[in-house]
């Protein structure tokens, strides 16, 4: 089924119409790959194995989001079972991906795998992009059937789907494997996307199977198949380590809705389970401290630069959507006058679109002058005079290790320079070989994940996106008790740099 979101972003579902064997293991699914891979077929060309089609950060990046919001289901689920990684469903993800055809496939596996589909241009995205918004669709969804998700298809869908959703949390999908391809000339219903950035997603078991939910309904874990031993984390069912990486089907559980279900009252999630080997002073008051202190400034579609960089250093911003229709006035094309709106100038460059986005903006000192053109529906005004500059660029976003430094990643340095919005895994607290050092400013030789567990601006459990800043040293670090650890004070390093983080909201 295909289904459109926008102009410039879509996204493909893949419903289950029959009923298909599933497979018990990945060995299985192997099997089945090298079966057709001395076929002649365009879409399992060989190719090097040297490099994989998705980054390790990226991988982490789209499991910990789906593992996320499986645990966040409305109404809770009884049964919803941890997502593991599967390398062999990343390799037929891969292979798809290089086919650049914007359609399900291969035929051959479609019974066998469930695939949720994203393709995008223009602005850079994250993969976590497309997920969170397979993950939206739950606005058109009912538990546990979904009457209102009937879009009229099969060509160029119109009306609600929710079908990515309903497989991103179907209970018993427990193995993902994901590729990220960039196709060019890429026939997208019959548009040609020049530069198109092709997200591939398989899953298995599959989910979406007529007179199903996608899941039980009940407290959190209180339905999970025994081979899990009665392991929860996050509401997920969770084999301890996480260890067993496939799982077998338990037969006699499924999510079957009988005709006259009885009415289940509310009851309490229970408890999660504990991590592994934890500390003695789990019990101990932690001090908690929660920052949403924000490095990105939130402005309005029609707000210059000039009125809010003055004498700092201009950093990120996060526009509104739909400035197309009041985008300011826009001195410039590469580089921009100070009095240009800054969300027009992120769309004259193409940096966002009419959606919004995050951008940062760096300025350049002045220029003798400034050309007029008209690009990505935004006419840019052309200018004589010297002025100060500045120029806007995408946000780029990177997942690092519960051990990376600012020295290492993103040293302080002059002129000033950004740093990529950064991801940050969960359950850094205990990795004790790393130091903090410092209290809101923390020395650049800091762990960045620790540090933000430490000034409150992301969660151990959780992890999540934070924003830092490098900045010059400080004459002395404070050292303090919260939120489970315990950082370091220095009075007057000889070396290094500090730097700060910022909640992502």
């Amino acid at each position: 089924m295909l289904c459109s979101i926008r102009t410039a972003s879509l996204f493909l579902c893949l419903t289950q119409t029959v009923l298909a064997m599933v497979l018990t293991n990945s060995t299985k699914l192997e099997s089945i790959l090298d079966k057709y891979s001395d076929k002649d077929e365009e879409w399992w060309r060989a190719r090097s194995r040297g490099k994989r089609a998705i980054s390790e950060g990226d991988m982490h990046l789209i499991l910990d989001l789906h593992n996320k919001l499986r645990g966040q289901v409305h109404p809770p689920a009884s049964n919803m079972e941890y997502m593991v990684w599967d390398y062999e469903l990343e390799r037929s993800a891969e292979h798809w991906a290089y086919s650049c055809r914007w359609e399900h496939g291969p035929s051959h596996m479609l019974t066998q795998i469930g695939q949720n589909l994203g393709a995008h241009w223009g602005r850079d995205r994250p993969p976590t992009y497309h997920v969170q918004a397979w993950y939206d669709e739950v606005r058109y969804y009912s538990y546990p059937y979904s009457q209102e998700c009937n879009p009229h298809c099969p060509f160029r869908c119109s009306g609600p789907v929710c079908t990515h959703y309903t497989q991103l949390v179907w209970a018993t999908s427990n193995r993902i494997g994901c590729a990220i391809n960039v196709c060019y000339n890429m026939n997208v219903w019959g548009m040609i996307w020049a530069k198109a950035v092709y997200l591939v997603c398989n899953y298995s078991p599959p989910g979406n199977w007529w007179g199903h939910a996608p899941y039980k309904y009940g407290a959190p874990c209180s339905a999970c198949p025994a081979s899990y031993g009665g392991g929860c984390r996050d509401n997920l069912c969770y084999k301890d380590g996480g260890v067993d990486r496939r799982p077998a089907p338990e037969l006699e559980e499924t999510n079957y809705i009988e005709p006259e279900p009885e009415p289940v009252r509310d009851r309490e999630p229970q408890p999660r389970a504990q991590t592994p080997n934890p500390s003695p002073n789990d019990n101990l008051e932690r001090n908690q401290v929660v920052s949403t202190e924000q490095m990105c400034q939130q402005v309005d579609c029609e707000t210059k630069l000039r009125d809010r960089c003055k004498g700092t250093t201009c950093n990120r911003y996060e526009c509104p959507p739909g400035c197309l229709d009041s985008p300011g006035k826009v001195v410039g094309t590469g580089y921009y006058d100070m009095q240009s709106s800054v969300c027009g100038a992120a769309l004259h460059s193409g940096v966002i679109d009419n959606d919004g986005g995050w951008l940062d903006v760096t300025r350049l000192g002045r220029k003798q002058q400034f050309t007029k053109s008209y690009k990505n529906g935004i006419q840019s005004l052309g200018k004589n005079r010297s002025a100060n500059s500045y120029k806007v660029e995408s946000v780029p976003v990177k997942a690092v290790r519960c051990d990376t430094t600012v020295a290492l990643f993103c040293p302080f340095k002059k002129p000033v320079r950004h740093c990529p919005r950064l991801y940050c895994p969960r359950n850094c607290l205990h990795d004790s070989q790393t130091r903090v050092i410092g209290t809101k400013y923390y020395a650049d030789k800091s762990s960045i994940c620790r540090a933000a567990i430490h000034a409150g601006v992301i969660q151990n459990e959780s992890g999540g996106y934070l924003d830092v800043m490098p900045v010059d040293k400080r004459n002395q670090y404070s050292g303090s008790y919260q939120n489970g650890i315990t950082s370091e004070s220095l009075l007057n390093p000889t070396s290094g740099k500090a730097f700060r983080v910022f909640a992502v909201i």
